[in-house]
């Protein structure tokens, strides 16, 4: 058990403790949150017949939960690109 414990920490203190979302990723969780809101506003207007719950609607909800939250989750921002040091011919060792 001690070993288990021990293997454990150890791959922790090489983790790096980052939190895994940005604001960024709040953002978009919170655009999404708001197209699922709106979704289910839409759902419940009347008449149950019309344009708004029966294509605004579904529309809405499809975007929020199948685009936009996942987007939200998985998003990374790029990581800067680094120049490449200019590379000159060595001489050859002899």
């Amino acid at each position: 058990m001690a070993r288990v414990a021990s293997k454990i920490l150890a791959r922790r203190k090489g983790q790096a403790a980052a939190l895994p979302f940005t604001k960024r990723n709040y953002q978009i969780l919170g655009i999404g949150l708001l197209f699922i809101i709106l979704g289910y506003v839409a759902l419940s207007q009347q008449p149950w017949d019309g344009t708004m719950p029966l294509v605004v609607a579904p529309i809405l909800l499809v975007l929020g939960y199948c685009v936009i939250i996942p987007l939200g989750i998985l998003y990374r921002e790029k990581a800067p690109k680094q120049p490449l040091e200019a590379t000159t011919p060595t001489e050859p060792h002899v």
